[in-house]
């Protein structure tokens, strides 16, 4: 018989097991870009978009809102919870790579008002970039910058709820060694990395490992291109990176290939549905 004390017994050794893996489909807005820049799709039809394919998240990166007023936001958000898609995250840009004055400071409060935004949306995390290594500087005095940029909004973020995710995006991104060690002395659970399948120049598969441990967010690519020329992006090799480091959240297709997205992107979220339910 089943008692409070036994059940209570079982508790401990349940929270002390490896965390079963859980990834979970969902679409990067950038991948409908050409369309969202023309006006001919909304942001409300993202929603749809994702519903349809049974995805179960949408990044919505906010290049192209029409303004951050309640009047454009709570609809959307409305949308999303009526379709049972959750707006997870949203995707801004940043160059966090500016010594100490007024364009830093600047940039903080351009991410702490996207905090807000998200924060409005329920989204709880939030893509940055690092930026690119200015004229006359080092990659290490670059990444400094970009921690002591990190670590006032990281506190702002953190007070918020919402986590904020390097993306390894060139610039001073472009080695994963120097994500880590910008992470690490950043030192807050409110800044993590984006981790993006494409955009290493060299040795993808193994850099991607080397921040896995760090991943907060995901997004995959169709193609990846490195020293060894295109290939098919592996999601599945990903995947049990992630796993084995015991990330549990989102893989966002984000589509940057030729093809007409709505045309290209169904057959992409079948696959990515099927990856992410292997691996979970």
């Amino acid at each position: 018989m089943l008692t409070r004390r036994s059940l209570l017994a079982t508790v401990p050794l349940a929270l002390s097991a490896k965390a079963k893996p859980r990834l979970r489909p969902a679409l990067c807005a950038y991948s409908f870009r050409q369309d969202l820049q023309k006006g001919t799709l909304k942001y409300e039809d993202l929603i749809g978009i994702a519903a349809d394919n049974d995805l179960d998240g949408v990044d919505l990166t906010v290049y192209w809102f029409p303004n951050t007023e309640d009047s454009f936001l709570m609809p959307l958000k409305r949308a999303a919870y009526k379709a049972g898609i959750e707006i997870y995250s949203i995707s801004i840009r940043t160059e966090l790579t500016r010594p100490a004055g007024p364009e830093r400071d600047k940039m903080i409060a351009d991410i702490k008002k996207w905090v807000d935004v998200a924060e409005k949306l329920g989204a709880g995390h939030i893509r940055v970039f690092g930026g690119p290594i200015p004229k006359n500087s080092t990659e290490d005095e670059a990444a400094g910058w970009v921690a002591e940029t990190l670590l006032p909004a990281a506190d702002y973020a953190g007070k918020h709820g919402v986590i904020l995710g390097l993306e390894n995006h060139h610039g001073v991104t472009d080695r994963a060694d120097t994500i880590v060690k910008i992470v690490k002395k950043v030192n807050s659970p409110w800044v993590g990395v984006n981790l993006d399948t494409a955009n290493f120049p060299t040795r993808i598969y193994e850099q991607i490992e080397t921040i896995a441990p760090y991943a907060v967010n995901v997004q995959v690519k169709a193609m990846i291109k490195d020293e060894n020329g295109p290939a098919p992006s592996d999601w599945d090799r990903v995947a049990k990176m992630l796993t084995a480091n015991n990330y549990r959240g989102y893989l966002a297709l984000e589509y940057e290939e030729k093809e007409d997205a709505s045309i290209a992107t169904p057959p992409l979220f079948k696959k990515l549905r099927e990856v992410c339910a292997r691996h979970s």
